[in-house]
């Protein structure tokens, strides 16, 4: 996996069962924030080959999660960048790592449910409907405490362009 631009310390690469912990940790503070659903451990373990790390001498700075869930729809899930790594491009390297994985399996759409539309407009994602998403709604969001008030925002790309 690559180095990060402009670091020689910071890589981007696949998860290991050893970072579990602390991705389970990180993913967990951004939870209790409510900027995410929070993941169990267990959670972690049974979709480690979805995830994305990147490490920094040893330490866990940023994960994300490329998780199918149909034959063309895939979501970006569990983003979250430990403070001290934000504003760097780390968020945007994992989503793009990502999106690349996405097109090498031939999935032709990616979705993240986001309070950052923001972030995932400058990567090319469109806002939609959530009802546009019934795979994502009955597979996961029927068992969210938001549900069926969810404030979080759909957005989509088409990697067939």
């Amino acid at each position: 996996m690559p180095c990060l631009k402009g670091s020689n310390t910071l890589k981007i690469r696949k998860a290991k069962i050893a970072d579990l912990k602390e991705v389970h940790k990180l993913v967990n503070e951004f939870a209790r924030k409510g900027e995410m659903i929070p993941r169990s451990l267990n959670e972690l373990y049974e979709k480690i080959r979805d995830f994305l790390v990147v490490e920094d001498k040893g330490k866990i700075s940023g994960v994300c999660a490329l998780h199918i869930l149909w034959e063309d729809l895939a979501e970006i899930r569990s983003l979250a960048v430990r403070k001290e790594y934000q504003g760097k491009g780390i968020g945007q390297k994992l989503v793009k790592e990502c999106m690349k994985e996405a097109k090498a399996l031939g999935i032709k759409r990616v979705f993240a449910l986001t309070y950052n539309t923001d972030f995932f407009s400058r990567l090319g994602f469109k806002e939609i409907d959530k009802s546009d998403l019934p795979q994502k709604i009955w597979s996961d969001c029927i068992r969210c405490p938001k549900f069926p008030e969810c404030d979080e925002h759909a957005m989509i790309l088409d990697l067939k362009k």
